[in-house]
C-alpha cells in the first residue's frame, strides 16, 4: 500500500485526490493549518488529517519522511510577486530538499496551463519558476497543466451562475478568450495514475518538456460562451457585454478594492491575454488513458435549477455507486 502526502489535499481538487487514493487503499496525509479547514476529507477511510504549517521547512521535511510520494496542490489566484513567490516558487524549493532529505524521489506537481516565463502575468510566471525548480532536481517529477478546472463546488462556473442571479446584464472582462475546461475527477484521475507509473531511474539531463502534461477536456469555449452557458444551466440567462481593455482594467482594479477575495484582479487579467488551450505539443490526458469528459455533459448535473438529485447523478457519472 503507498503511503501519499498531498499538499492542499483539502481543497476543491485535492479533496477529489484523495477519495480516488483512498479508494484504492493509499494511505493519505493531508497537512493543514486548521482542523475544520479539512471537513472535507475528514472522514475519508485511510486519510489522516495532521496540523502543521508546510511553509516551515523542518515541519515539511517531517512531514515528507516515510511517504513513497507527494502530491502539491498549493496554489493561489490572487497575490503579488511576494505572495506568489511564496506559494508557487518558495514552497517548491522547500518541497524538493524535503524529498531529497527524506530519500522520497516521486512527485506530482500541479502547475497551470500557460506557465511561461515570459507569460503576461505574475501568476503564470511564478508557475513557471516552479516548474523550473523541479527540472533542477533529481526528483522523479510530474507537472500536470490543467486549464480552468471545473465541477460540482468550482469557483468558476458557479460564480458566474450566481452572478447571473443577481445582475441584470454582465460586463465581461477577456470575452473572447479561449478556455479548454478540464473535469476536476479527469484531474484527480490523472494524479492518481502518475502515482501509479512506475519508479524512473534517476536523471538529470532530461529536458524538463518530458515531464510535463496538459489536462484539457475535449470543448473550447470563450469565456463569453462559458458564462452564457452557466447562465442558461442556472436558469438566468443574462446579456453579456464585452469590455474594452481600459474598462477591463478599471473593473478589475475596482474587484480588488473590495473586501474579501477579489472576483477579478489586474493579474487574472493578464492572464486572459492569452488563450487557455492545449499547445498540442505536449503530452495530454489520452497519455494516460484518459478519455476526458464534456463540460456540457457535467455542467448540467451541477448547475441546473430544480435539480433534486445532482450528487448522485454526479457520482454516477464519476463512475463511483
Amino acid at each position: 500500500m503507498k503511503r501519499i502526502l498531498v499538499l492542499g489535499g483539502s481543497g476543491f481538487i485535492g479533496s477529489h485526490v484523495c477519495e480516488k487514493a483512498s479508494q484504492m487503499n493509499c494511505r493519505v496525509t493531508v497537512p493543514t493549518r486548521r482542523m475544520v479547514n479539512a471537513r472535507s476529507v475528514q472522514s475519508l477511510p485511510w486519510v489522516d488529517v495532521i496540523e502543521s504549517n508546510i511553509h516551515d521547512e523542518a515541519a515539511l521535511t517531517q512531514l515528507v519522511r516515510g511517504h513513497d510520494a507527494v502530491v502539491n496542490l498549493v496554489a493561489i489566484l490572487h497575490g503579488d510577486v511576494a505572495s506568489f513567490d511564496h506559494a508557487h516558487v518558495a514552497l517548491v524549493q522547500k518541497l524538493t530538499r524535503a524529498c531529497s532529505a527524506a530519500g522520497v524521489r516521486r512527485l506530482v506537481h500541479v502547475s497551470a496551463l500557460g506557465a511561461a516565463p515570459d507569460a503576461p502575468s505574475l501568476y503564470q510566471r511564478s508557475k513557471a519558476q516552479g516548474e523550473a525548480v523541479l527540472a533542477s532536481s533529481s526528483l522523479d517529477y510530474t507537472a500536470l497543466r490543467p486549464s480552468v478546472v471545473f465541477g460540482a463546488q468550482d469557483h468558476f462556473l458557479n460564480m458566474f451562475a450566481k452572478l447571473q442571479a443577481v445582475f441584470p446584464v454582465m460586463p465581461l472582462a477577456g470575452a473572447d478568450t479561449r478556455f479548454q475546461p478540464v473535469w476536476v475527477q479527469d484531474v484527480a484521475q490523472a494524479i492518481v495514475r502518475l502515482l501509479q507509473r512506475p519508479a524512473a531511474a534517476p536523471r538529470r539531463a532530461s529536458p524538463a518538456a518530458d515531464h510535463i502534461i496538459e489536462a484539457c477536456g475535449p470543448d473550447v469555449l470563450t469565456l463569453r460562451q462559458l458564462v452564457q452557458l452557466a447562465g442558461q444551466l442556472s436558469g438566468n440567462p443574462r446579456p453579456i457585454i464585452g469590455l474594452p481593455p481600459a474598462l477591463a482594467r478599471l473593473q478589475a482594479r475596482v474587484m480588488e478594492w473590495l473586501p474579501g477575495e477579489p472576483l477579478m484582479s489586474r493579474d487574472n487579467l493578464a492572464s486572459m491575454e492569452v488563450d487557455n488551450v492545449a499547445s498540442g505539443v505536449m503530452p495530454g490526458l489520452a497519455s494516460l488513458g484518459i478519455i476526458p469528459s464534456s463540460l456540457r455533459a457535467i455542467a448540467p448535473t451541477y448547475l441546473r435549477p430544480g435539480e433534486t438529485d445532482a450528487l448522485l447523478t454526479y457520482r454516477r457519472l464519476a463512475g463511483r455507486v
